[in-house]
């Protein structure tokens, strides 16, 4: 889809999603927008001194705004934005908000955050497998996703994962956790587990989502996304979250700037902030039990 605002509007539930992308901005860590149908709450103001005289509803299917006492200060989200973003240019404010909300949205210019570019499909993915204990930091071999796969579905980490699973006291399932189970950086091949030792990157990026209450929901939810294809997907060893691995492509931008992508993309999607772990590109990823794991069809063929 090209970047216009009817495609905009309908990448953002009418625009709601770039009024609360905005908002955050001045009022992080806090619930900027409360809806309720198509109409939301008085919030803060932060072109008003951060009163509480912001009123933002649907009309039209096209998210509006006021201000209960600057009676000039009304427009659509577009207007809202242009307050922002302090751009007049309708087409550059529209490439602006396209690109810092990644809507992946097709334009003219070069989009430096275009993620979604597929690499070649004579593509591998190569990691690095750790033996236990985690300050192991030197990998006992080059891994594929299909082999990492193998060892998630088997029984090789059912007796440690059921274990760990039933400690209750914090710090001695992290202890257990350290020293019992193996591990891989994801993200590439190394010689030694720290970024600045990176032989060759995978392609790979993971992102962590932990303590979810509707861990299946989600899981169904992520492999049906609608702009990330699941290379791998399994629960992790606690059982209450869940690693999501995808496909990028590290010579469109830098890993740390696609985690951000990513990370943004999820917030503005599902509404759940991820482990800022995944920024680190020697992040290291611990190998559960999970016979029920996603594996990406182009793998199993391997």
């Amino acid at each position: 889809m090209e970047i216009s605002r009817e495609n905009i509007l309908n990448k953002t539930h009418y625009g709601l999603n770039i009024y609360a992308f905005v908002l955050r901005k001045y009022y992080p860590n806090t619930t900027v927008l409360s809806v309720k149908g198509r109409d939301c709450e008085i919030t803060r103001n932060p072109f008003n001194g951060g009163k509480a005289t912001l009123q933002v509803n649907v009309v039209d299917f096209v998210a509006k705004h006021s201000d209960t006492e600057l009676k000039d200060f009304k427009g659509d989200v577009f207007d809202f934005a242009s307050y922002h973003f302090k751009i007049l240019d309708e087409q550059e404010l529209l490439e602006k908000i396209n690109n810092e909300l990644y809507l992946n949205l097709k334009t003219n210019k070069k989009n430096e955050f275009s993620w979604l570019d597929e690499p070649d499909d004579t593509w591998y993915a190569y990691s690095s497998f750790y033996k236990a204990p985690i300050r192991n930091v030197y990998p006992t071999e080059k891994v594929r996703l299909h082999q990492i796969f193998e060892r998630i579905t088997s029984d090789k980490y059912k007796s440690i994962t059921e274990k760990f699973r039933a400690i209750s006291d914090i710090k001695e399932a992290r202890k257990y956790k350290a020293n019992h189970f193996d591990y891989v950086t994801f993200s590439g091949v190394f010689s030694k587990r720290n970024d600045d030792s990176l032989i060759e990157h995978s392609s790979l990026l993971t992102i962590d989502f932990d303590h979810l209450e509707n861990l299946e929901e989600l899981k169904q939810q992520l492999l049906q996304d609608e702009y990330f294809e699941t290379e791998l997907l399994f629960t992790s060893p606690s059982g209450k979250g869940i690693k999501w691995i995808i496909r990028i492509d590290v010579s469109k931008a830098p890993h740390s700037e696609y985690f951000k992508a990513v990370a943004n993309y999820i917030k503005q999607t599902y509404n759940i902030e991820v482990d800022q772990s995944g920024k680190d590109v020697s992040r290291a990823c611990f190998l559960p039990y999970d016979p029920t794991a996603f594996l990406h069809k182009r793998h199993q063929a391997l």
